[in-house]
This record gives C-alpha cells, sequence and structure tokens, in this order.
C-alpha cells in the first residue's frame, strides 16, 4: 500500500510558508492504517519495549493503538502544565528559544525499555528531548518512530538511537 497517497499536503497551514502533512486523511483509511500500524509493530517487535511513550498530541494516535496491539503499556510526553499529578520536566531549546515537555513521574520505572513515537519527525528537537527526558528518569531508549519524516531538515541527526519511518519526504 502506498502510504503517501493517504497523507494531505496542505500549503500555508499554521502560517505562510509551513507546507503542512496532515495525518487525519491517513487515519479516516482503515486499510491505510492498518498498514501504517502493523509497519510501525513489525519494526518495534525485535526492540522488545517494556513500554510505549508517544510525544503530544498525533503521537498518542500511533502510540495507543501500538500499546493495544502489542500489549504494552503506554505513556505519554506532554507540554508543560497537561498531565495531572507529580511531573518531572525537561527545557529544551527551540529555533528562537525554549520549550519544556515533561512526563508523569511515575510513568516509567528506571531501566524500562522504551520506545518514543510520533506523527512527524521534522527537526528532530522534540523528540530529541523526549529521549533526553526519559533518559533523566531513568528509562532505557531502545529506539523511536514516526510515520512522516521530512528528511531535508535532517531531524534524524539529532538522534542517537535506531529511527523508522513509514514515509519519507526528501524535499
Amino acid at each position: 500500500m502506498q502510504i503517501k497517497e493517504h497523507i494531505r499536503q496542505i500549503p500555508d497551514f499554521p502560517r505562510p510558508g509551513i507546507l503542512f502533512y496532515d495525518i487525519s486523511t491517513l487515519l479516516a483509511h482503515g486499510p491505510a492504517w492498518k498498514a501504517t500500524v502493523n509497519h510501525l509493530d513489525r519494526w518495534l517487535e525485535p526492540l522488545n519495549p517494556d513500554l510505549l511513550v508517544g510525544i503530544e498530541s498525533r503521537g498518542f494516535l500511533v502510540s495507543a493503538p501500538l500499546a493495544y496491539l502489542s500489549e504494552r503499556g503506554f505513556a505519554m510526553v506532554r507540554k508543560r502544565g497537561k498531565l495531572p499529578g507529580k511531573v518531572i520536566p525537561f527545557n529544551y531549546d527551540l529555533e528562537y528559544g525554549t520549550d519544556t515537555v515533561e512526563i508523569q513521574a511515575d510513568a516509567v520505572a528506571r531501566g524500562h525499555r522504551v520506545v518514543v513515537l510520533d506523527d512527524l519527525l521534522a527537526t528532530g528537537g522534540t523528540m530529541a528531548a523526549a529521549i533526553a527526558l526519559l533518559r533523566s528518569v531513568g528509562a532505557e531508549v531502545v529506539g523511536a518512530a514516526c510515520i512522516i519524516e521530512l528528511a531535508f531538515l535532517n531531524g534524524r541527526s539529532k538522534l542517537d538511537v535506531p529511527f523508522e519511518s513509514v514515509v519519507c519526504y526528501d524535499s
């Protein structure tokens, strides 16, 4: 199945000059969505993770069905102030400024093997921050994956774990 055919590109969203890769059309096509989830499930199986971690918010759409399918746990990395209870924050640099991601303090046990998932890898900053956050709480990050990789932004170079994407755009 050609997964790219099910990803809509929307120019000038959310602001002029940005080309947005919209997975809502992929999610709406049952066979294409099933093929996407199965692709990622086959990839992560040899990594034998204990836990799948999704990055807010479309990363939840990727990691939750994979966790269900593979009978693994699921945890969330979210932006500051979105998780209840005690959280562990991680600050990271953006092109212009900083941002913070958090995980609940009891979401990941020291030594857990985890795979980090998101819908899209662009510059790699958020994925690298999630990996660093998970390591700071004692997780062993054994891989990262996404549906879409924008290879021309070279985000993969910021990751030091095995990485998989279902579709890749070179320009």
